[in-house]
Formats: structure tokens, sequence, C-alpha cells
């Protein structure tokens, strides 16, 4: 008997049926990935975000699978030609490859050259050659030609009956997967400059002469070669080793192909007719099939974990540690165009804006000066954000003299990505929320919340354009922006959501809700006032039972109750009252309020005294971990990275300098370190640690502030080599001008310099 779906999902994930059967019930009914595996534990067995997701995506995969199954089915049984064989194998394939491989004999298709054969009447030729290959190909064809029918003499015949035995063998679903597997496991990639493409493809000089191993190439040179293709820079091929050796050997995908239809050299009469009809099976019809296929799912591959990358990196970003409720001027540096100045409250409220010009052409450092003292003075400025663009080391050093001009407001100035800004300016969120502001200051409010929220502030922009991914314009955009979302939702639903102070764009991506009722609330909360109660949401328009029951886990009301403030669910309210009640009489406390939020207090309790047949232990240990942290966040303290003084620019930089940095970009080579030079160097993943590092993931992540040693500084390039082992030596300076590179053999290591100078060049595009 088959496997289900569900069981299949079960055995894939290493987990209970059970689990799997409850995960897929509760999505099937509209349930959000972050409300199963927070508010239904019990059910799914603990199932976590990351194993919903995962469980997500293959449930879709294997529906589409069982689909195209129930449909390939049908069409071959319509046509007559399922048999009990044929139908057990379509019945049984597992992808969705292998079931396409089945149905190619039986799929409608052009009309091919094999087909007009057959109309001809050449297949009893065919037959007759393949079955008795004593037969002389040339006298039996004779008996073939018909000038009528187009065949006009006997090398037509045979050319003929060569295409039907052609596209026989090609359509041997079994044929195809032996071969798949073994150029898969024995291809190689090559790839060689276009001609007298050398000067303007530099940048991939790399490739130019490069050969690997189609199964160990890593994601990111996949794509570095798919990006030189499609520049055309680059050609790329899929070759065997048999092909590339100066030594004549038998080919053996040939030689597959003839031991798969049972063709052998005896010196018998069509023995080589044959054994070229099998040549240009391989040639005609499966080399470049296969090729386009498996650097198709090679792209693919590499695309996926590219997609992988930037979702970790988002992730980080997101949950990077708030600065907090506190006053906060946003600087959004510029040179001919000044200084974007933006004032904001704690909430994130604009204040006040201003626009000064320290630098070239006016050099107005005085006037700039008085202008922000008095900004700061009048709105009692804690904290100023400095975004990362051009002129932000300039900018760095004016907030510098301004806190140095009022000591009393003990300010503190950080540097942080202004990624996106520019984005979220010209949005219709942004025009919306400040119709009048000119759109350059609105990128220096974003600046100033960014610092205050990461998560509040980048919910508004685009995941893509926040730009914490490698090649993210080369993969499939829609899978890109599906699995970005995805991390969008679960880090706002990790947090939670205070409902009165929330924007439309970060209620949004709370569990249950749209964008449309996002609006709603906003819009009820703009007409009645704060709502007291997580009750009160049930008033706001469209927002019905289901809704609410997806959505009010995550979202915090500071009110009467302080459950509203918590995480625990209001279905779980009556369990959580027992708990206090019954906490309160044995301590003797008076109100609830006194327990709520007290270290050591619920450690008393023992959870499975409350565990009935709607809440589990699961349920009842997550209740008092939030009644002993209620609306606890999970995110780092903040702190902030000290750049060097008088290290402002590329040209400032030594080998040797150590100095600290924020690690804006983790890749699969290593990660980006922001030294604030206007330019991320690279810490190649070799220069990660002291020990071998598989996943730079491991080590570090986008955020992390770090100590960094300078390698090699290539000021022509913008490159920047990096190293985090402190005690490694340092070179003079990157070659400017590399030699072209040799052939890459499949076993090679890639330098730390020349490679990923490359690849770093290539992502940061």
């Amino acid at each position: 008997m088959l496997p289900t779906i569900e069981q299949r999902l079960a055995q894939e994930m290493n987990v209970r049926p059970q689990q799997v059967n409850a995960a897929v019930s509760l999505l099937d009914e509209g349930a959000t990935v972050p409300f199963i595996s927070r508010y239904r534990k019990e059910a799914t067995g603990g199932l976590d975000d990351t194993q919903m997701r995962l469980l997500q995506d293959r449930l879709g995969y294997l529906r589409e699978l069982e689909q195209r199954r129930d449909a390939i089915i049908s069409s071959i049984s319509e046509q007559g030609k399922l048999t009990p064989a044929l139908q057990h194998a379509v019945t049984h394939a597992e992808t969705k490859q292998s079931l396409e491989d089945l149905y190619l004999p039986y799929k409608q298709k052009r009309r091919t050259k094999a087909q007009i054969a057959r109309e001809a009447g050449l297949t009893p030729l065919a037959d007759s050659l393949f079955n008795d290959p004593t037969l002389n190909p040339e006298q039996t064809a004779l008996s073939y030609v018909d000038a009528e029918k187009g065949i006009v003499d006997s090398k037509a015949a045979l050319e003929g009956a060569r295409q039907i035995l052609m596209e026989r063998f090609a359509e041997d679903a079994g044929l195809l997967a032996r071969l798949r597997e073994h150029v898969s496991a024995h291809g190689m990639m090559v790839s060689r400059v276009v001609a007298d493409k050398e000067t303007e493809g530099a940048k991939f000089r790399d490739y130019f002469d490069y050969r690997e191993a189609l199964k160990d190439i890593p994601p990111h040179r996949a794509l570095a070669l798919f990006r030189g293709r499609n520049e055309g820079m680059l050609s790329i091929a899929i070759k065997l080793p048999e092909e590339l050796s100066d030594t004549p050997m038998t080919h053996p995908a040939e030689a597959m192909i003839a031991q798969q239809v049972g063709i052998s050299s005896r010196n018998r009469a069509a023995d080589q007719w044959l054994a070229d009809t099998v040549r240009w099976t391989w040639k005609i019809k499966l080399a470049l099939h296969l090729e386009l296929e498996l650097l198709g799912e090679l792209r693919e591959r590499a695309e996926a974990e590219a997609i992988k990358v930037f979702a970790r990196n988002l992730h980080d970003l997101l949950l990077a540690a708030p600065a907090g409720l506190r006053a906060t001027m946003g600087l959004d540096p510029g040179i001919r165009t000044g200084v974007k100045v933006a004032v904001v409250d704690a909430t994130g409220k604009l204040l006040d804006t201003a626009t000064v010009y320290p630098h070239q052409p006016r050099n107005d450092w005085d006037g700039a000066l008085h202008t922000l003292a008095q900004l700061a003075q009048k709105h009692q400025v804690e904290l100023i954000s400095i975004g990362n663009g051009t002129a932000s080391r300039e900018t760095d050093q004016l907030a510098a003299d301004l806190i140095a001009c009022l000591p009393q407001l003990n300010m503190t100035k950080i540097v942080v990505s202004e990624a996106g800004a520019s984005v979220y300016s010209a949005s219709e969120f942004a025009a919306k929320e400040f119709p009048q502001l000119d759109v350059s200051l609105r990128g220096a409010v974003s600046i100033a919340r960014r610092l205050q929220d990461p998560l509040a502030e980048l919910v508004k922009i685009d995941p893509k354009a926040i730009g914490v991914g490698q090649y993210q314009h080369d993969v499939s955009q829609s899978k890109l922006a599906k699995s970005l979302d995805a991390v969008v939702e679960d880090c706002v639903n990790a947090i939670g959501v205070d409902v009165n102070s929330a924007s439309v764009p970060l209620l949004a991506r709370i569990s249950g809700l749209s964008t449309s009722l996002a609006e709603s609330i906003v819009n009820y909360r703009d007409q009645h006032g704060i709502f007291t109660s997580r009750a009160a949401l049930k008033k706001v328009p469209r927002l019905g039972d289901k809704t609410f029951e997806l959505a009010a886990g995550f979202l915090r009301i500071r009110g009467d109750n302080p459950l509203d403030a918590s995480a625990v669910h209001p279905e779980a309210y009556p369990v959580a009252e027992r708990i206090l009640y019954d906490l309160m009489q044995k301590l003797q406390a008076p109100k609830a309020d006194e327990l709520i939020g007290k270290a050591g207090v619920f450690n008393q309790i023992d959870p499975q005294a409350y565990v009935d047949e709607h809440f589990g232990i699961p349920t009842i240990k997550d209740i008092l971990h939030e009644l002993e942290k209620p609306g606890r966040d999970p995110r780092p303290a903040f702190k902030t990275a000290t750049f060097k003084a008088g290290i402002t620019a590329i040209k400032d930089l030594t080998a040797g300098l150590i100095l600290e940095g924020v690690v804006t970009n983790v890749t699969n080579f290593g990660a980006f370190v922001d030294i604030g030079v206007h330019q991320d160097g690279l810490v190649h993943i070799s220069a990660l640690a002291d020990k071998f590092v598989k996943d730079p993931h491991s080590v570090v992540k986008a955020g992390d502030i770090v100590k960094v040693k300078v390698q090699e500084v290539d000021a022509q390039r913008n490159r920047i080599a990096l190293t985090m082992r402190l005690t490694d030596a340092a070179t003079i300076s990157m070659p400017a001008s590399p030699k072209p590179s040799k052939r890459l053999e499949t076993n090679q290591t890639q330098p730390q310099g020349a490679m990923a100078s490359a690849l770093a060049g290539l992502l940061k595009r």
C-alpha cells in the first residue's frame, strides 16, 4: 500500500504521523505557521516554526505531485496505452522528474522526424535492423524506398529508421535515470571566456578557463557562473571527464545506452549502423537535454541556498537589538545636497526636521552644529542615528562634535545601515504617513526609527530592498519574496506588536491579519482612541472570531488586564487566572499584579496540576514563563561598535590595522564587515576563526560587532580583505591586476585573496 502524503512527510521530517496530520489539518483550516507553532503545541507535538515552514513547503510540493500523477494517468489512459506495469511505475514515482520521464513517450509534442518516419511506414525497417543485426542496412532499406512518401533512396529510409530508434531510446525512463545519475556524479562544469570579452568581463576572470566537478560546485560559484553567462561574458557546459581527455576512450554514456537497449558489436552487418544510432542518440537527443536539465537543477539548488542565506541574514537583522524608547536624531548624510535631519520622540513620532550643509561645497560646519544643537536641546535627544552612505564618516565626526558641545545630554551616536531607506521614502506608505514632507527627509526619519526598533521600521520596506543577500537579483524573485515574507512574519510574531502604537505595515505581518484589516485597526484606533483590552479588538469592522483567534496572542495591549500585554492567548486566560489565584492564596498576595513579573515565584507551580483536555504541559509551561517575564523581548541587549578615529576612507587603511566593525552580510564564503570606510570588507570563511568553519553563520550573524585585522587592500577595485584571526600576518596590498586564473581542478581549495575578492565584487553589485 502506498504511503499517504502525511506519512511521507512524517518519514522525511522524522516525526510522528499524528504530528503531521494535526499540522496539515490546522493549515487547511487557515491557521498560520506562527499561530500553530506557538499556540497548538499539544496538537503538533511541539513542531517549531522552522519545522512548520518545511512541512508547509513540502506539503505543497507533494500535493502538486499527486495532481500531476492523476493528470498523467488520465492522459495515458485516454490514449489507451495504460498498461498495468506502466500504471505501477507512474503510481510509485516519487518525484516530478521521474513522473515526467515516464510520461515522455505519451506526451503530446510537435511533429518530430521520428513521427514523420513512422507515418512513412519505416517502423518495420527500424525494428528489423534492431532485432536482426545480421541484416545489411543498405539492402534491407531498398525495399522501403517510396518517392511518394518522401523516401527517395535507401539513405533516406535508413535516416528515418534511425530517427525512430533514437526517439525510442531517448524516451526510456530507466535509461534517462541512469544517465542523469552518472552525469550528476561524474560531470564537470566547464567555463570559458567568450571571445574578445576578456576586458569587459574582467570581474569574471576566475572563470575564464575553469572546470570543477558538478557535484562540488558551491552555490555562490554556480550563481557567479550563471551571471557570467547571462551577461554574455562566459560560455558554460557540462562535460564528462572522457570528453575532456586527450586520450581517445569509450564514451560512458554511449556505452550505457548500448547496454540498456541491448546493442553490442559482433562484426555483424548492421552493428556499425546501430552503434552510430547510439552515438547520435547521445549527441542529438540526450546530451543537450540532460545538460539543460542538470544546469537547471544546479541553478535551482544554488538559488535555494542563496535565498536561505538572505533569509538567515534578514532574520538576524530584524531581530537586532533595539535601542529602545529614547528621543533620536536621524542623520541622512549627503555632500552637495546636505545632511538631512529628522528628530523623533521615544515612540517614533516625528518632531522636527532640518537640512544642514557641513560638507563641500558650503562647508558650513559651525552653522550645522548650531542647528543640530538647537534641535538636540529642544527635544532632549539621547541617540544620534547616522546612515552609513556617502559622507557617513564625515557626518559621524559632526555628531561627535555635537556630543562634545552638549555633554549634559549624554548623547550616543551610532552608524546604522541605511539600506532600503530610499525605498521607504518613495513608498506609498511613507507618502501617506508624511504627505507634506520632502522625500529626502523621510529617509532621515527611517534612519532614526530603525535605531529605536529595527523590526518595526524595516517591515515597512520590501525585504528584498534591505540588501543582505548574495546574488539576490539572480534568483527567482517570487521564491525569494515568499521566503523573506515568511521570515518577516515569523520575526514580527516572535516579538509581538503593541496595538496602540504599531503601524499598518507592522500590524499586517501579524498572524491572521491582512493589510486591509491592519488599516481597519489603525482607523478604529484613530477614531475611538487607544484599545484598552484585547477583547475590544472584536469591535473592529471585519475582525471576526477566527481572525481574533489567530492574531490576539501576538497583539500587546497595556490596559487593565496585565495578561493583555503578554503572549498568553485569551483562550488560556482561565488557566492563567487559576494559576495566579492559587499562587495568591499560597503566598497571601493581595493582587495578581504583585506576582506577575516576579522572578522565582512561578517555580513553585506544578504544571501538571493545570493540565486538562484543552491545555497540556507545553502550554502550561509557556504560560508560566510569560507570567514570570510578561511581554519579554527575545532580542539581545543593545550595544554599538566604535569606528576608529581618523579612518574614514579606504585610502586610510593599512595592512595590519585592527579595527572594530559591524557584520552587515553573511554569505556562504564569508562575512562582510562595515569598518567605517564606505566599503565593506570581506572576512573569507577561512579567516573567520582559528578552527575549520563549514558554515559562516555558525560563527557570525548580521549585526554582530567584531574585531578584525586588515589583511589586504585594493583601493583601485574598492576591495578589502579582513581577518578575524588577529594573529594572522597581513599582506602589503592586493595586486591591482591579478593574472588570469589557472584552470581550477576538482579538489582545489579556493584562495582567500583572488577568488574571495572576485566573489565579493560580484555579490556587492
